[in-house]
């Protein structure tokens, strides 16, 4: 099958394969550093459980600790569920969107510019995650989901995936609408009119900050890609890949995700507030200039890099080992 054919890289079963591949290679990375992705959640929210531990690489593994010796491995897996739901449909939009964006921008290998592998890897990126972010944002909330997060009931408390959909479904059907102190009437009546839109908390921040992380993810690894990898002989088909192997794509990927996720990273910090602000602030809904403000006063510039080094921790593996996956899985495809 020739790379360049349209009919075959646009049909249906060029474009599922494409999006197996990717739903593969993102459940693979997040199975792998979910301990780490839990931990990060609670720091970068300021869960008040674990603050004490917030800013050094020993307290992420001291937090680890005490979540596996009060809730064991399960506790460690906490939201897991909810983050392969998400992650499955997330990736294969990404990788799907962007094997097809590609195609358009960069047809040739000739044709392909920094500029231009941005501009795919943000498109993608945004792409997947208005299909996808109310499943983000439910997971999000079982992660952070602690012992003195809700009341005692005398039971233990493991939120599921329908319970923490049913929280954020029930958020601010108490709050007066009538209270611009709290949430203006005409946002107030949005929600009650469209509950749908109580699930995208953080979307506007997550939706800007995604173009920085997807467009540098993918440019990082385009650009290192074409400076380390030889290219395919002259003769073969110009839309030809060249040939590498695992080992070079995780190193290519890794480094791909620690170029991202220091360029996107304040962004993620002022999202993860926002998509908790249902459980912290319950009388409030917060928006972007109070959540920034907030983690301003409290913390300076520092307050959002909060976690920076556990998310290196987490980011470089799970980019790398993504990115090899898909590339893998593409293989095995067929793609």
């Amino acid at each position: 099958m020739r790379a360049n054919d349209s009919s075959n890289t646009q049909s249906l079963h060029y474009i599922v394969r494409s999006g197996i591949a990717g739903g593969i290679a993102g459940c693979v990375a997040k199975t792998v550093v979910a301990p780490l992705d839990r931990v990060k959640i609670l720091f970068q929210a300021s869960s008040p459980d674990f603050q004490k531990y917030a800013g050094s690489w020993s307290g992420a593994i001291r937090a680890i600790g005490q979540i596996y010796t009060e809730n064991g491995a399960r506790g460690l897996l906490q939201g897991h569920s909810a983050t392969l739901l998400r992650i499955f449909p997330y990736a294969a939009i990404k990788y799907m969107a962007y094997d097809q964006v590609e195609l358009i921008l960069m047809p040739t290998r000739e044709s392909q510019t920094n500029l231009r592998r941005f501009s795919a890897g943000a498109i993608s990126g945004m792409i997947s995650v208005v299909f996808t972010y109310p499943l983000e944002l439910i997971r999000v909330r079982m992660a952070f989901s602690t012992r003195s997060s809700v009341p005692p009931q005398g039971v233990p408390y493991r939120p599921s995936f329908v319970l923490a959909m049913s929280e954020i479904y029930r958020e601010g059907s108490s709050i007066p609408k009538a209270s611009p102190s709290v949430i203006p009437e005409t946002t107030a009546s949005l929600f009650s009119r469209f509950p749908i839109l109580k699930f995208y908390r953080g979307f506007t921040v997550t939706m800007i900050g995604m173009i920085p992380y997807a467009g540098t993810s993918f440019l990082a690894w385009g650009f290192l890609r074409s400076h380390f990898i030889p290219p395919p002989p002259p003769s073969s088909d110009s839309r030809a890949r060249s040939k590498s192997n695992p080992v070079t794509n995780l190193i290519i990927g890794a480094a791909s995700g620690a170029v991202a996720q220091t360029v996107s990273y304040p962004f993620e910090i002022i999202r993860r507030r926002m998509q908790v602000g249902g459980l912290t602030r319950p009388d409030r809904w917060l928006h972007w200039g109070e959540t920034v403000r907030a983690i301003w006063n409290s913390r300076g510039w520092r307050g959002f890099y909060v976690g920076l080094g556990i998310g290196y921790l987490k980011i470089v593996p799970m980019t790398g080992v993504s990115f090899a996956v898909w590339q893998w899985s593409k293989g095995i495809l067929g793609v």
